[in-house]
């Protein structure tokens, strides 16, 4: 979807035009036309109020990482969490903190990254130094740290940089 200058985020009118009819649980002709008043309204008004719009460069790869490689490992994650948790000798667990050096210099994709990691149950994001090069993580079990490093260097850091790499 291009935006215009009277639909500046047309994705976020879509969103807001959806939104407003499930929250009204009705789909009715004067409900779908103020959906669309606030869908086109609130981008209009806001619109300098948001920062720079992210380039993305390919919303397939965008797409994948979140809805297969970021759900899936979402999924995995718990399943691991809840069998480490319960374990008979939880004293096995080696929580630690990782410093993860960073190659991603933009902003938005170290932001990114420190959020995908916090939403991975067992990982926390816990600071980004103020150089910007190096991400503190906080793992549940940790029993080799180069290859914690590496997992997610690999699996999260690589993808999102190739994404956001316009």
């Amino acid at each position: 979807m291009k935006s215009s200058k009277w639909l500046p985020h047309p994705l976020m009118t879509v969103v807001l035009i959806v939104l407003w009819l499930l929250l009204n649980n009705t789909f009715s002709f004067g409900h779908v036309v103020l959906g669309a008043v606030f869908g086109v309204a609130i981008p209009l008004f806001t619109n300098k109020f948001w920062p720079e719009r992210p380039c993305i460069s390919s919303y397939r790869k965008f797409f994948h990482f979140f809805f297969v490689v970021f759900l899936y490992d979402v999924v995995v994650a718990n399943i691991t969490v809840v069998r480490l948790i319960l374990q008979p000798d939880i004293g096995k667990l080696q929580p630690d903190f990782i410093e993860i050096p960073l190659e991603a210099a933009d902003d938005l994709v170290i932001s990114i990254l420190a959020s995908v990691i916090s939403l991975t149950p067992g990982t926390v994001s816990s600071e980004v130094s103020a150089d910007r090069k190096t991400l503190l993580v906080h793992n549940l079990n940790v029993p080799d740290k180069q290859e914690a490093i590496q997992a997610i260097k690999t699996r999260y850091e690589a993808p999102l940089k190739e994404i956001f790499s316009c």
